[in-house]
């Protein structure tokens, strides 16, 4: 009698899953992954609906915990179990950052544990294996576009939050793939341009990965150089101009802990700028220092 309150809760998963655009809870069973996934992150693209979506999922999780081993459950548990894809495939698409899979309650987890999950966006493979030829691989695969496109966006963001420190330039390149990501979310553009600009972005990350090879610059100046790029600065200006700060960088290797040192940089960064005329002084030296200071942490 005790948890009769309770299981109300189950039966409400499918006022959740319903609205879902041209399918109902059922046939998304029998539609194939890919197609399945692109259904839901499409149909939770705002964040309003997902933050709900949440709120219910952690509400029927609880539950479920309570429950869990009571007969009653048995009609339920094959539907529970894709209200839990569908949570981790929201998390894992919309959230990289947050560990989704240590977040379970015990009895979900061992669900998780015991099912292969086929609609979760693709891993991204080993952070040592993320490479431009890597995301340029996910691109050619035969996926529904919207899948393509939150694949590359968990890819650039493990490449970054891997790599960053040691290749500082991949840093301003996962923040415009961040900035990408949140056009798409607020539908600011849609799949087909987010991913013709997740292109660009992937050969930029593959024309990044072979000028380093030959470049004599320090990871400093070089991330520098990438991160001018961005703001549009021609490519032989911007390598110019890194080439100049390289010097200061030199001159003053603990700017980060010193705060003498970082006024003489500040200095010698704001003489770059402003030989080349640069109007935003401030904001694009405390850009650049930012920048560094992200791949320092």
């Amino acid at each position: 009698a005790g948890t009769r309150p309770r299981r109300p809760l189950f039966a409400r998963q499918y006022e959740v899953i319903s609205p879902i655009p041209s399918t109902s809870f059922s046939q998304l069973r029998k539609s194939y992954p890919d197609k399945r996934a692109e259904a839901v992150l499409l149909h939770f693209r705002p964040r309003d609906l997902r933050e709900e979506f949440y709120k219910f999922f952690r509400e029927v999780e609880e539950a479920y915990e309570i429950l869990s081993p009571d007969p009653f459950l048995r009609p339920y548990l094959e539907d529970y179990q894709r209200l839990v894809q569908i949570y981790r495939l929201l998390r894992e698409a919309y959230e990289p950052h947050v560990a989704v899979d240590k977040s379970f309650l015990r009895k979900t987890a061992e669900i998780v544990q015991r099912h292969t999950q086929t609609t979760r966006v693709a891993k991204a493979g080993a952070v040592h294996e993320i490479s431009g030829g890597a995301l340029a691989a996910l691109l050619a695969q035969e996926k529904p576009d919207t899948v393509k496109v939150f694949n590359l966006l968990k890819a650039f963001y493990r490449m970054v939050n891997g790599k960053g420190k040691q290749a500082p330039h991949l840093i301003p390149i996962g923040e415009r793939a961040e900035e990408i990501r949140r056009r798409f979310e607020e539908r600011q553009i849609e799949t087909k341009e987010a991913l013709e600009k997740l292109s660009q972005l992937v050969d930029s990350l593959r024309q990044a990965e072979a000028e380093r090879e030959e470049s004599q610059l320090s990871a400093e100046a070089f991330a520098v150089e990438w991160w001018l790029r961005t703001r549009q600065v021609e490519p032989e200006r911007a390598r110019r101009m890194a080439e100049q700060m390289e010097a200061a960088f030199r001159k003053h290797p603990h700017w980060s802990s010193s705060m003498r040192d970082e006024r003489e940089l500040r200095k010698g960064l704001y003489k770059v700028l402003g030989e080349h005329q640069v109007e935003n002084l401030v904001e694009w030296v405390e850009h650049i220092l930012s920048l560094l200071r992200r791949a320092a942490e």
